[in-house]
């Protein structure tokens, strides 16, 4: 599966209350097991008015369907190509090891 962050707009999600937060999250994953195994929720960060996501999916069709799903705009779908972290920087490649 491709690995995706998806920004949602939510007015004011920053604010909701950890109960409203727990419907929320119960929400989604009743659509989830509806689209499964085609799609998986890692994480979310939620800011003042938008929410960041990331999730393991097929492919972009299955997370716009989830977003219709559950209720929750897809505003923006970006695949996640790499990634780097801190250690990114001390990792020997092992090409250069044969050289």
């Amino acid at each position: 599966m491709k690995r995706y962050v998806i920004e949602r707009d939510i007015p004011k999600v920053g604010t909701l209350e950890r109960q409203q937060l727990k419907e929320a999250a119960a929400k989604s994953n009743d659509a989830l097991r509806k689209l499964a195994p085609d799609i998986q929720w890692v994480e979310s960060f939620v800011a003042a008015d938008k929410t960041f996501c990331i999730y393991l999916a097929k492919d972009e069709a299955v997370i716009h369907r989830h977003a219709e799903l559950s209720g929750f705009p897809a505003s923006k779908i970006t695949e996640i190509g790499k990634t780097i972290d801190p250690t990114t920087a001390s990792q020997v490649s092992a090409m250069a090891l044969k050289d």
